[in-house]
């Protein structure tokens, strides 16, 4: 049992090029400093804001996001991925240390404004990068281990910020900015550089030329960004209504939040790659979305099982969704990278990351205003019944489509 466990897990992690080993290495010194988005509405109550406000400063994130996803997207195509990640990475750390200084409410939403421009260009780069490194055998597997090193790093950041913040909010901007600077200075130190002709010399080799060429007239493309945004707008939640839900209706500490919140990031890094490599090929991709949105559906609805122990009902809530992460990201990173090629990577990724950022303004505000208005109660129900619309979506978009993705 345990030879063929090992066994298991050896074949999961087989078949990566040296380049995205270093790439995920690069994301989990990075990722391990990430902890101030998860506890922005926490840090703005803090200051003394409301709750609503505080969801309007990550929607604000969201905005941002949109803008730098755009710019990333366009940076990428024109000038290569490679020093669209250094840029991205470096000057958003300085501008997670700026934000930690600032304290008046504007301020601060101007400051999450730029920030989020910044660091959000960082992503279509990134998802280009992948690309490059892997093959189409083992992109989504590629795909993966980048997100292993994203969670296990989101797993120590929420677990390490859970604690700052219960010390000192600001060290989380102290501790979330070095870590993106030495990352972006990991980056150049050891992965060689990548032009631009480089990348199109791939993309010939890979005989891409008969994909897509722009994401604006591939209409499955755009309804699959229709359905990525419902499913990242419930998925938001995440960082906005969940934590305070945790706080005020299940009476957890910082401490506990943060642990919680961990647990989301380390069951990724245990379990996603087998996953992914018992599923690959076996299961149509958005087959896949359709059981993952069915069990983010379930994570919320766990949320109002009206349980004496508040950390049970919270676990459980945080195992389902997690779940339903790992059979359905992967394999969205998959398709979009299936439909485009190397010229126009970048403006897929960027619009499916400007899905995901958009997402987070209406996911942020909406969730807010639904919590302050109906109660977490009602939220949750709504939440879940988006879900469900969702999964519909996939299902319907699977049965029609013409190749098997």
């Amino acid at each position: 049992m345990i030879a063929a466990t090992s066994n298991l897990y050896k074949q999961a992690y087989s078949g990566l090029t040296r380049k995205i080993w270093l790439l995920s290495t690069v994301m989990l010194i990075n990722r391990s400093g990430t902890m101030v988005l998860a506890f922005m509405t926490l840090y703005c109550r803090h200051l003394g804001f409301t709750i609503k406000q505080g969801g309007i400063v990550v929607a604000i994130y969201g905005l941002g996001s949109i803008t730098g996803a755009f710019l990333g997207g366009r940076i990428s195509d024109r000038f290569g991925f490679y020093y669209t990640q250094f840029c991205a990475l470096f000057f958003g750390g300085i501008m997670f240390i700026v934000l930690g200084q600032m304290e008046s409410y504007s301020s601060i939403c101007i400051g999450t404004f730029i920030l989020s421009l910044v660091n959000e260009s960082f992503r279509p780069a990134n998802a280009s990068a992948i690309a490059h490194y892997s093959t189409d055998k083992n992109r989504t597997q590629s795909f993966s281990l980048v997100r292993l090193a994203i969670n296990l790093g989101w797993g120590i950041g929420s677990a390490l910020g859970g604690l700052l913040a219960s010390i000192n909010y600001h060290l989380l901007f102290w501790v979330d900015g070095f870590t993106n600077i030495s990352a972006a200075i990991l980056l150049v130190l050891i992965l060689p550089k990548v032009t631009l002709t480089q990348q199109h010399v791939s993309h010939a080799e890979n005989g891409e030329s008969n994909r897509h060429q722009s994401p604006y007239r591939d209409r499955q493309y755009l309804f699959f960004l229709l359905l990525t945004l419902l499913f990242a707008t419930c998925f938001f939640q995440l960082f906005t209504t969940v934590p305070l839900y945790f706080k005020d209706g299940l009476h957890l500490n910082e401490f506990w939040i943060g642990v919680i919140m961990s647990a989301n990031g380390l069951l990724i890094a245990l379990f996603e790659m087998v996953i992914v490599f018992k599923l690959e090929g076996r299961r149509p991709y958005l087959l896949l979305m359709f059981y993952g949105s069915i069990c983010m559906a379930c994570s919320f609805l766990v949320l109002n099982i009206p349980l004496s122990s508040g950390f049970i009902v919270a676990f459980f809530s945080m195992l389902i969704l997690t779940i339903a992460e790992m059979i359905s990201m992967p394999f969205m990173n998959s398709y979009y990278i299936a439909r485009s090629n190397e010229r126009s990577r970048g403006q897929y990724a960027a619009m499916y990351t400007i899905a995901w950022s958009a997402a987070q303004v209406i996911g942020s505000s909406g969730g807010s205003l639904i919590a302050g208005s109906l109660g977490f109660t009602a939220l949750w129900f709504i939440i879940s019944a988006f879900c469900l619309l969702t999964a519909v979506g996939y299902f319907l978009m699977g049965s029609k489509s013409d190749i098997n993705l």
